[in-house]
């Protein structure tokens, strides 16, 4: 995999900013962002920079396919040779296909085409602290209505700039959300059967620091900003190399049923997927064995603070009544039924315990307190 450079600002990001466009080389810039772009400190730093730029926001919270290529079209038709992405996961993920898309046939759909390394560099300023896009070989984008992941080590950031202070500015609910992703993507990294020694440390790290700093991020504290952007940059670290689980495989048909967050919607599905685990290890499916999970269990416990396994699943549960996230009211019985069916298969291969569709049914029904 191709290495990043990641820097920390700390409040000198025109600095940090400078560094980085002197590495890029000249040449005209695509700004991807979105509308709370002008409301940030940071976007005073861009308007001081002899460049260039090209702003491009056309592309919405779940960014549609003809979106990207909008941007990609644009990336072309300025001549552009940079492209700056700042915002939260959404404007990442459009960056990311923006710098894969330009250098590709436009005559033809890009998600049909053989991936090629792009001439474009792609700086990453994330201004949430939860996806870790900016640390990471995925994007989302949705095509004709449907989820399509697009995967390649040529979409990784070749920088990113961390300034906790573009944190300081979320509302309540969505630094919860975000954080609660983060949370998710650390612990599921943790117990996939893809983990290794590097994703491991990463994600001890990331669930660490999120269970020390939670109540401070949430109390506006600038120490707590900083903790909690490292941890979630670390936790998208971590997926980077093992990818997610089944909590988050369960959780995307809640947000496009229901438009719960989706770190909301992850908090919501990991607890219960955590249970059934404990509670059958006898399916697990991971090659190195069912001791071998059961260490990864009691050490994503004492992480959390807590002795057993267990207890972490109950701390994890208490946590979201201390923060007052509650599962949407359930609207139609047989939502339970297309929630079980949409699970990806291909996120269930990276879960230690094997699980079937009666199964999420089954833990569905747990989540919206829903009678069989």
């Amino acid at each position: 995999m191709k290495p990043q450079t990641i820097l920390w600002s700390r409040g000198a990001f025109e600095d940090a900013l400078t560094q980085v466009l002197q590495q890029a080389g000249p040449g005209k810039t695509l700004l991807v962002c979105d509308s709370a772009f002008p409301h940030l400190e940071i976007s005073r730093c861009f308007r001081r920079l002899d460049r260039e730029m090209v702003r491009f926001d056309g592309f919405s919270p779940n960014p549609r396919y003809e979106e990207a290529a909008a941007g990609a079209a644009l990336f072309r038709q300025e001549g552009c040779r940079l492209v700056i992405a700042v915002g939260g996961g959404s404007a990442i993920d459009v960056a990311k296909c923006i710098k894969l898309f330009c250098g590709m046939d436009p005559s033809a759909h890009y998600l049909k085409q053989e991936f090629r390394e792009p001439e474009a560099a792609l700086l990453a300023v994330p201004t949430t602290a939860g996806t870790g896009s900016e640390s990471t070989r995925f994007a989302v984008v949705y095509d004709q209505g449907e989820k399509q992941s697009v995967t390649s080590d040529w979409i990784l950031p070749d920088w990113v700039i961390l300034e906790p202070e573009t944190l300081k500015s979320l509302p309540l609910y969505q630094k919860k959300a975000t954080m609660l992703d983060a949370l998710c993507q650390a612990i599921e990294s943790w117990w996939s059967v893809n983990s290794t020694p590097e994703s491991m440390a990463l994600s001890r790290q990331a669930v660490t620091g999120i269970m020390e700093h939670y109540q401070s991020y949430l109390s506006g504290v600038p120490q707590g900003r900083t903790a909690i952007m490292e941890a979630a940059n670390q936790a998208g670290r971590a997926i980077n190399i093992t990818q997610t689980t089944a909590a988050h495989a369960m959780c995307y048909k809640i947000t496009s049923l229901y438009g719960t967050s989706h770190g909301h919607a992850a908090a919501l599905c990991l607890p219960k997927v955590w249970r059934f685990m404990l509670d059958h290890l006898e399916q697990c499916c991971d090659p190195r064995g069912r001791a071998h999970l059961e260490r990864v269990f009691s050490a994503i416990a004492q992480a959390m603070g807590e002795e057993t396994p267990q207890q972490a699943a109950a701390r994890f549960e208490s946590l979201l009544q201390e923060l007052e996230l509650t599962a949407p009211v359930l609207k139609e019985k047989e939502h339970i039924h297309k929630m079980a069916a949409s699970v990806n298969p291909v996120r269930l291969k990276n879960n230690p315990v094997t699980l079937t569709q009666e199964d999420f049914s089954g833990l569905y029904r747990e989540i919206f307190a829903a009678p069989q």
